[in-house]
C-alpha cells in the first residue's frame, strides 16, 4: 500500500512535435492498409480480414487525430500570443 508521503505529483506532460507524430502514425496505418489489400483473399481464407480493416480504422482515426492536434496546437499558440500581448500592454513605456 502506498503511503501518502510516497506519492509524488505527476510530472508535466512532454511537448514535442505532436502534429508530425500523429501524421506519421496515420501515414503508417494507411500504408499498412494498402500493403495488405493485394492479399485480401489470403486474409479472407484464414478468417483474419480484421487485420485489413483495423489498418483502415487506424488511418481514419488518425485523420481525426491530425485534425484535433492541429486545432489544439493553434489554440495553444493563440493563448500564448494573447498572454504575450497582455504582458506587453501592462508594461508602461519609459
Amino acid at each position: 500500500m502506498w503511503k501518502k508521503s510516497e506519492l509524488r505529483e505527476a510530472p508535466a506532460p512532454l511537448e514535442g512535435p505532436v502534429v508530425a507524430t500523429i501524421t506519421g502514425g496515420t501515414v503508417i496505418w494507411f500504408v499498412l492498409f494498402l500493403a495488405q489489400l493485394p492479399f485480401y483473399g489470403w486474409f479472407d481464407d484464414r478468417g483474419t480480414t480484421w487485420w485489413v480493416w483495423t489498418c483502415l480504422a487506424g488511418g481514419g482515426l488518425g485523420l481525426l487525430g491530425v485534425w484535433y492536434v492541429r486545432k489544439r496546437d493553434a489554440a495553444i499558440k493563440r493563448a500564448a500570443a494573447a498572454k504575450s500581448a497582455e504582458g506587453q500592454a501592462a508594461v508602461p513605456d519609459a
